[in-house]
């Protein structure tokens, strides 16, 4: 094997590592992307229903979003836009509830 399929092996196991790599770091945001939305709109529904105070907020919002960052560490990018999606289905219906309800 010469130096000229060297540097091509090399080359294409770079490639294939950043390509690993960004995907790795594309799924990491959107899990913490995720946990971090559940978790605001979750505490934001504790704070309004006990009235409790700032901090508690963000503790609960780091909590919940920790649990699922917990819970979604086997999940693929695709369950984690579903799981996406059937979250902005639920928001909309509730939305539409609030709206229709006299």
């Amino acid at each position: 094997m010469g130096i000229k399929d060297q540097v091509s092996s090399m080359a294409q196991g770079a490639q294939s590592k950043a390509k690993t790599s960004a995907q790795s770091f594309m799924q990491i945001s959107f899990r913490l992307v995720t946990g971090f939305f559940l978790g605001l709109t979750l505490s934001l529904i504790g704070q309004e229903l006990t009235g409790f105070g700032s901090f508690s907020l963000i503790f609960l919002n780091l909590v919940v979003m920790g649990l699922f960052f917990r819970l979604s560490q086997n999940w693929s990018m695709i369950k984690i836009l579903v799981f996406d999606l059937v979250c902005l289905l639920v928001i909309q219906i509730l939305k539409m509830y609030i709206l229709i309800a006299p």
